[in-house]
């Protein structure tokens, strides 16, 4: 939508009262400004600390209400007298639409201004319409900046800062489209500030910088977390199916990818045994894409007021979106949406409804929130969430083979700076047969424990012995991951290119 275009129409079609919903008064009066001089017509902003501004000239004879009339009731109160052709635009106005006066000043104004060409503006950063006004003003919510004019910003700073000695004032096509991109989802303030932070910091203009920001404003809405890109693909072990997958997209969100056609990927569930990096994986993948990652809590989404749930959701939606491209992480998705064959019940359909939001977001969006859910139990998924339309994929992790294993080993080994060559990773491999990546971990932070107590170097022994020593889950819990595998064999993409043993066990009865 272009905001321009949407305000002409609405003040050249006589609509009296229209509300402006932005954090982002600059714009939104330039915006103003532009349309009014098209039109022809005169614009007064007025503020409860400044007033009217250019004060509007009263008609000979006319009563002063100035100084007798509240600020608020003397603005509608101009506005009643001011000739045609004008605007009004009133800042912060939601607080007063709590006031019966203002209410009823503002329905008498709108049956008034029908038939002038006159137009009252109310900007706010919260739509708060009371019901006796519904039926006498259009909403309108004002857009964050475009491409365009994120790349307009850009420029202009580039030619501010030309020749800056100690800045790098230079950058690539390729470094343009990135800065634009990470910056998509910023106010043109929030724009214009991070520039110059990262040109103060940075001495160049840094994608970090941006994505730092980004992370402030997921901080301040409290229901979506912020995780750090500080895990790579090269972390997670095996995989090499589903890493191939995303390697194919890394240029997805790209302009590149919108001219050749591409839509943004809408997103991955995977469905898996516990502890094979699932959520290891839903991390790195941030980091693989130079996007930021958010993680949905359902269960900070519910509030114990009505309609709460239902709100904190829409609004978890909205931060994710003004903050796209980015990667959204529902993790363990089973736990929060289970059960809701008998919410109607237990919470008077709070979580289907709060469900049914959710679902109707992933069917439609078109901002680009890449969705990673992952989940250990596929029978308490209800099976909406499944079927086609809501991911681009469902891909199974099943336990890693003996070379993936040998990959889990060298990949924690080395990360807590233990030369590898003093290690067999194949036997490693060999006798850890049905381990999960997270339990190789322990197995090796309990190797690391038992060489520090005796004052000694972690050894090959000291690892088998933690092995020995240790149940896996896929003894534990044999019958569960056999039920899982039956039923992801035929209905999901495996993660991994699987081996003989792994065939064998997916394919029996």
């Amino acid at each position: 939508m272009d905001p321009s275009h949407e305000i002409e129409v609405l003040f050249r079609a006589k609509y009296p009262i229209v509300y402006v919903v932005s954090w982002e008064e600059r714009r939104v009066e330039k915006t103003l400004a532009t349309v009014c001089k098209t039109l022809n017509r005169t614009m007064h902003s007025w503020t409860v600390t400044q007033g009217m501004v250019p004060p509007i000239p009263r008609p000979s004879g006319a009563p002063a209400s100035q100084g007798v009339l509240p600020g608020e009731l003397d603005a509608l109160a101009q506005a009643h007298e001011a000739p045609e052709y004008t605007v009004f635009l009133l800042k912060d106005f939601h607080a007063y639409l709590k006031d019966y006066r203002v209410v009823r000043l503002l329905r008498d104004l709108a049956v008034r201004l029908r038939s002038r060409a006159q137009t009252i503006v109310i900007l706010s950063p919260i739509l708060n319409l009371p019901v006796e006004l519904e039926k006498d003003v259009s909403v309108l919510d004002f857009p964050l900046p475009a491409v365009e004019e994120l790349g307009a910003t850009l420029d202009q700073a580039m030619k501010a800062i030309a020749g800056t000695p100690g800045v790098e004032d230079t950058i690539t096509p390729e470094h343009r489209e990135e800065l634009i991109q990470a910056a998509q989802g910023l106010t043109l303030e929030e724009f214009e500030s991070v520039l110059a932070r990262s040109l103060v910091e940075r001495k160049k203009l840094d994608v970090d910088v941006i994505l730092y920001e980004k992370e402030q404003i997921i901080r301040k809405s409290g229901l979506l977390e912020y995780y750090p890109a500080d895990s790579k693909l090269a972390d997670v072990g095996g995989m090499d199916l589903l890493k191939q997958w995303l390697d194919e997209r890394n240029a997805s969100f790209s302009d590149k990818a919108r001219a050749f056609g591409l839509p943004a990927p809408k997103g991955i569930l995977i469905l898996g045994v516990q502890g094979c990096g699932k959520s290891l994986l839903a991390k790195a993948v941030a980091s693989h894409w130079n996007l930021p990652m958010l993680r949905l809590d359902v269960g900070r989404i519910f509030g114990s007021m009505v309609g709460q749930s239902e709100e904190n959701m829409r609004k978890a939606i909205g931060v994710s979106e003004s903050v796209a491209p980015c990667v959204l992480w529902a993790d363990e998705l089973e736990k929060g949406f289970g059960g809701l064959g008998s919410s109607g019940v237990s919470d008077a359909g709070t979580s289907s409804r709060v469900f049914a939001t959710f679902l109707t977001w992933m069917q439609e969006k078109t901002a680009p929130v890449f969705l990673i859910a992952t989940a250990n139990d596929v029978s308490q998924l209800p099976p909406e969430m499944l079927r086609k339309g809501r991911f681009d994929e469902i891909f199974f992790v099943d336990l890693p083979d003996a070379t993936e294993r040998a990959d889990i080993w060298k990949i924690h080994l080395k990360k807590r700076n233990r030369d590898i060559s003093k290690f067999n990773l194949k036997a490693l491999g060999k006798e850890s047969e049905g381990f999960s990546g997270a339990e190789i971990e322990q197995a090796v932070v309990g190797g690391l424990y038992k060489a520090f107590a005796a004052g000694r170097e972690v050894t090959q022994a000291d690892l088998i012995s933690q092995v020995h020593t240790s149940v896996p889950l896929s003894v534990m819990m044999k019958e569960d991951i056999d039920h899982l595998r039956a039923w992801a064999g035929p209905r999901t993409r495996p993660a991994s290119r699987p081996s003989s043993a792994t065939s064998a066990a997916i394919l029996a009865p």
